[in-house]
């Protein structure tokens, strides 16, 4: 029998974070696309020889969000949100990793709208972004949870709005408002070292 209603999802969800490893079972064919298709539009501009693979990020990330026991599912919108925080968390960490061997020779600045593409010679602007995202989210939560979704989750406005329970018009105008202020935060700290 397939599984396939957020409610069966939702239900998955609880059974996993209770520890039936036969629910997440069910539950990887019903999530495994989706987030592989995350997963992939982060990588989709790496070069052939990028060490991390959308499909190594996508098991990575399934692991960690199977291994949550604390967490109170509210279905298929909220899982997907935990992952977008989930994958932003395993990208950073793997910049800050490949910058430990290399110290940011080579920087040069990089548009907005590209430093979300990871590549190891963007390294320092996905940390810079990271360190953006923590600033932005302690002047505002929900601009910083609409960042991560829609740019690290690879959710639509809609979905957005819905993850959040806010009107997608409010995603819209939160997402805008979001864009300028971390433009002018990476515009200002390009030149400052990572702390």
């Amino acid at each position: 029998m397939e599984v396939s209603t957020d409610s069966d999802v939702t239900q998955l969800l609880g059974q996993v974070a209770k520890g039936d490893e036969g629910a997440a079972s069910k539950l990887i064919p019903l999530v495994y696309d989706e987030l592989r298709r995350l997963a992939s539009r982060h990588m989709r501009r790496e070069s052939e020889y990028h060490t991390l693979q959308p499909t190594a990020l996508v098991h990575e990330v399934y692991l960690k969000l199977v291994q949550q026991r604390s967490v109170d599912w509210n279905g298929r919108s909220h899982f997907f949100a935990i992952a977008a925080q989930m994958m932003r968390r395993v990208l950073v960490d793997h910049a800050r990793a490949r910058l430990r061997g290399k110290r940011g020779a080579g920087d040069r600045p990089i548009p907005l709208d590209e430093v979300f593409v990871f590549a190891p010679e963007r390294s320092l602007e996905l940390i810079k972004l990271d360190q953006s995202l923590c600033r932005l989210a302690q002047m505002d939560e929900r601009q910083c949870k609409v960042v991560e979704l829609r740019f690290f989750g690879g959710l639509t406005v809609e979905e957005t709005a819905q993850a959040l329970g806010i009107s997608p018009k409010t995603v819209k105008r939160d997402w805008s408002l979001a864009k300028a202020w971390l433009h002018g935060d990476l515009k200002t700290i390009h030149d400052d070292p990572i702390g």
